[in-house]
């Protein structure tokens, strides 16, 4: 093949990969989901040896000082609006965290992965909230569609949903999840700092919060970490590839895709844990929780399809 037959061809896959709705952006987000997806069996693990808030602060302390080097563009004449952001964005994450990982402690894990998923189902009314933007009628659909899929994983039979404070947490997290999208689309504007760089002040601001609440509530005592392998290994795959890496493709993507899109592509991320859960961890869901996995992964696929009525309407306002 010569080289401007193979330019043509790249060029044709490239473009049909964009015609279908499918980019770098989507890819990271799927990627992220994936590890994600293992982070909630490994954070049950982990908050079994140490408490939950030392545990977050550990985390994520872990993670500030491997992201030292992002800092960099942050020292310039915009650093206090950087900050301000950062800061703003890295309350909101460890509020997520914090119900997380609570959670997380006081459910299975594939509950846990199932229930955050319900972000998909919250984020197109908090994007209309927030940003003003009412989104397109399928995303209402395929929120739906989640909010089912989420409600069906969690049973074992229509008549057999129970919530427990652990499952509630997660709710609550979802909702925060919601949240954390459309304010990273809204703030996306307001600074320069690279996503590297902001994902290690939201880091820093974390891991300080984790550490003040813990020392407040527990009148100053602190635990030694557990010196096992199993520990280090599991916060070396939450520091690494479920912060460093997802964080980082998170807010890289979040201001490229609108937020509805970024949650629905997120939204296979329980699909991923219950395959962890089970085949990984011993546990055990029933074919109804597999039916709405399927669910969820259907209505992740139909929010990458291309809306066919956008250039039509787009033509008319210009003419």
């Amino acid at each position: 093949m010569g080289s401007k037959q193979a330019q043509g061809f790249v060029a044709g896959a490239w473009g049909a990969r964009k015609r279908a709705g499918i980019g770098a952006a989507e890819i990271m987000l799927l990627l992220v989901a994936a590890v994600w997806g293992g982070s909630y069996a490994v954070a049950k693990q982990a908050t079994q040896q140490l408490p939950v808030l030392e545990f977050i602060a550990l985390r994520f302390g872990l993670t500030f000082v491997v992201l030292l080097p992002a800092l960099k563009p942050l020292f310039n004449a915009q650093w206090r609006q950087g900050l301000a952001v950062g800061g703003l964005l890295g309350a909101n994450l460890l509020a997520i965290f914090l119900c997380e990982t609570f959670g997380v402690s006081l459910t299975t894990a594939s509950n846990a992965a199932f229930l955050i998923s319900l972000c998909v189902a919250f984020t197109p009314f908090v994007e209309w909230w927030l940003l003003g933007q009412r989104p397109a009628q399928r995303m209402f659909w395929a929120a739906g569609l989640s909010a089912a899929g989420a409600a069906m994983l969690s049973a074992t039979s229509p008549t057999d949903i129970a919530v427990g404070w652990g499952d509630a947490l997660m709710v609550a997290a979802a909702f925060l999840r919601a949240v954390m999208v459309c304010m990273t689309r809204r703030l996306a504007g307001r600074h320069s700092m690279p996503a590297l760089t902001l994902t290690a002040v939201q880091s820093g601001v974390m891991a300080l919060g984790a550490m003040a609440i813990s020392l407040a509530t527990s009148k100053g005592a602190w635990h030694m970490p557990p010196a096992t392998a199993s520990f280090w290994w599991g916060m070396a795959y939450l520091v690494l590839l479920c912060t460093v890496f997802a964080f980082f493709a998170q807010n890289h993507a979040a201001s490229r895709s609108s937020p509805s899109r970024v949650s629905l592509l997120m939204g296979s991320e329980p699909v991923f844990g219950a395959l962890i859960a089970v085949y990984g961890f011993g546990e055990r869901i029933g074919a109804w929780g597999w039916a709405g996995g399927l669910l969820i992964v259907a209505a992740a696929w139909w929010v990458t399809m291309p809306d066919k009525a956008v250039a039509p309407r787009a033509h008319s306002v210009n003419s």
